[in-house]
């Protein structure tokens, strides 16, 4: 596959209109490049179940693939349904069931109030 020259920022609202397609809720993305090495986005969502979460982390992942030659370079809980994460290296995709994102509430960890964007179609 080619390399992809997409800046962060675009991959980051690409994957938040693919998250909003298939009817995620509650979609924001975090910049977090001045807080963290890890990368410089995360984009943040819910599912209403478990089978919802792993058909966004799915169709997430083929869409990316297939339109945008873009691969993650790791894939972690697809299968369990409870917290998908899809590791884009400049962008980490957290796809939570509403319980666990209660409970983690990485927005609370991550966010300084200024850093924090609800996605609106």
């Amino acid at each position: 596959m080619a390399e992809n020259k997409m800046t962060s920022e675009v991959k980051t609202r690409l994957i938040c209109q693919v998250l909003s397609s298939k009817k995620a809720k509650n979609i924001v993305y975090i910049d977090v490049e001045k807080k963290s090495s890890l990368c410089d986005y995360f984009v943040i969502c819910s599912g209403t179940s478990t089978t919802q979460v792993k058909s966004l982390a799915e169709n997430l992942d083929e869409k990316l693939k297939k339109e945008h030659s873009l691969v993650p370079v790791r894939a972690e809980g697809v299968k369990e349904g409870r917290w998908a994460v899809l590791d884009y290296q400049d962008v980490i995709v957290h796809i939570f069931n509403e319980e666990s994102r209660d409970f983690y509430c990485l927005e609370r960890l991550w966010e300084d109030g200024r850093n924090l964007t609800k996605y609106e179609d």
